[in-house]
C-alpha cells in the first residue's frame, strides 16, 4: 500500500547518566571516561554513557534503504528534559536525524528515537509489525 507507514518495535535507545562528579577517569559508566562531548549513532543502541553536566551530546541516526522502501527516523527525544535539555534537532527529507543534547543536571536520562517504514516503490508493501495484544485480569470474553 502506497504510503503505509509502520512504527518499528524498537530504535534507538542510549542511557545518560550524569553522577554529581566522577571521582576518577575510570568510574565512567562501562570504564569508558567522557569528557565534553558525547556523539552517538545507530549503532549505539542500548549504550549507556557517564557524562558531566556541561557535557553535549549529538544524536546522528542514518536511515536505512532497502528495496522499495526507506526506514526513516523521528526526532531524538531525551526522557528528563531537566537533565538532558534538546538544543536542536531536525530530520532530513530522507529520514536521517540529528539531535544536539547538553546536560544540565544530574540524574539518568535515556535518549530514544523511533524509525519508520515508508514505501519508495508503488506496488511495495512494508513489512508488517506484529505487536500481541496484552490483557491484564478478569475475564476477556465476558
Amino acid at each position: 500500500m502506497l504510503g503505509r507507514t509502520l512504527i518499528a518495535a524498537t530504535a534507538l535507545a542510549a542511557a545518560l547518566a550524569i553522577p554529581p562528579a566522577l571521582p576518577d577517569a575510570g568510574a565512567a559508566v562501562r570504564g569508558a571516561a567522557v569528557h565534553g562531548t558525547v556523539d552517538l549513532s545507530n549503532k549505539d543502541n542500548g549504550r549507556t554513557v557517564g557524562i558531566r553536566n556541561g557535557d553535549r551530546i549529538t544524536v546522528r541516526l542514518t536511515a536505512g534503504r532497502a528495496d522499495g522502501e526507506r526506514w526513516e527516523w523521528d526526532g531524538p527525544q531525551a526522557s528528563s528534559a531537566a537533565v538532558l535539555k534538546r538544543v536542536d534537532g531536525r530530520v532530513s527529507p530522507g529520514g536521517d536525524a540529528v539531535a544536539h543534547f547538553r546536560a544540565q543536571s544530574t540524574g539518568t536520562s535515556a535518549l530514544t528515537a523511533h524509525r519508520r517504514c515508508v514505501v519508495t516503490r508503488p506496488g511495495h508493501r512494508c513489512p508488517h509489525v506484529v505487536v500481541p495484544s496484552l490483557f491484564f485480569g478478569g475475564n476477556p470474553r465476558g
